[in-house]
């Protein structure tokens, strides 16, 4: 039911998550197609085999039954607010567990209040499924609660160490998502423009602010010069305003702490030597 009402009101999740995380309508609309989707394989999930027989050597019947964890917490990240809060609350609920979802403060709507409207109205009973918006310390409160028994959590490299240092401590299951450093590598007899178009994509969808953001270009010396060139005028031609018109491929930063920091590793890396070929400019 939760995956046929995402479906009816699509178009309004869509307008939430262009205003809240600054998406761009194809990825809003994406996103929420992933929704969509995971709630409907949830849903399949309690009819999936509940335990197996084990062999065993000695004169007994050995099993393997699964059973719901208790409680799980569910802390997201702003950048794909929806589907990267709903992967683990949907299949929590599925299987019978209780859900402390914690979205970004940023993305309360989009990546909380959006999940919790769903499935109530789907029926899912009252007290099941608690939302708690907040800073750090709702996320150290979720994390050490007794009665949470799994923590999932996608963010910062930096903050899941400490989820996960805790968590262990606490002899708590520990699911992390963390913060990537990914590689485009460009070969001799590579299409330069299919190559430059590749790692457009992979640098800017979503303003760059996803883990698998392509964060390195690594290029033989041959075709430096060229797809240096190549990349810098897909950058230059990327339509940048407001995320809500639909030709727009480029739209805001979360907001201006995120601008600064990106801001100051373009001018640092200027400051160090490398060359700026386009934008560079606030």
């Amino acid at each position: 039911r939760a995956g046929e009402l995402f479906t009816e009101h699509a178009a309004e999740v869509e307008d939430w998550l262009v205003r809240e995380a600054g998406s761009v309508r194809s990825k809003a609309g994406f996103e929420v197609g992933l929704a969509i989707g995971e709630c409907f394989e949830c849903a399949g999930l309690p009819t999936h085999p509940q335990g197996e027989v084990l062999t065993s050597e000695e004169a007994r019947w050995s099993f393997a039954r699964r059973r719901p964890a208790g409680v799980v917490s569910v802390i997201a990240p702003f950048n794909f607010p929806l589907i990267l809060g709903l992967r683990s609350v949907a299949p929590a609920l599925a299987l019978g567990n209780a859900v402390l979802l914690k979205p970004d403060p940023r993305t309360a709507v989009s990546g909380g209040v959006v999940i919790a409207r769903i499935f109530e109205e789907a029926g899912l009973p009252a007290g099941v499924l608690h939302l708690l918006p907040g800073d750090g310390a709702v996320g150290q409160a979720v994390v050490e609660a007794p009665e949470v028994r799994v923590v999932s959590f996608t963010g910062s490299t930096p903050v899941g160490r400490a989820i996960g240092e805790r968590a262990g401590r606490l002899l708590k299951r520990a699911h992390l998502e963390l913060g990537g450093n990914n590689a485009l590598v460009v070969l001799p007899g590579a299409d330069i423009q299919k190559a430059a178009s590749a790692g457009a994509f992979g640098s800017y969808l979503h303003q760059g602010q996803i883990c698998m953001t392509t964060g390195r270009h690594i290029v033989h010396e041959s075709l430096v010069e060229e797809y240096t060139a190549a990349l810098a005028a897909k950058a230059e031609a990327l339509p940048v305003g407001d995320p809500a018109r639909e030709d727009v491929a480029l739209g805001p930063i979360i907001d201006r702490r995120q601008l600064e920091r990106v801001h100051g590793i373009v001018t640092d890396s200027v400051a160090a030597g490398a060359k700026a070929v386009a934008g560079g400019e606030i």
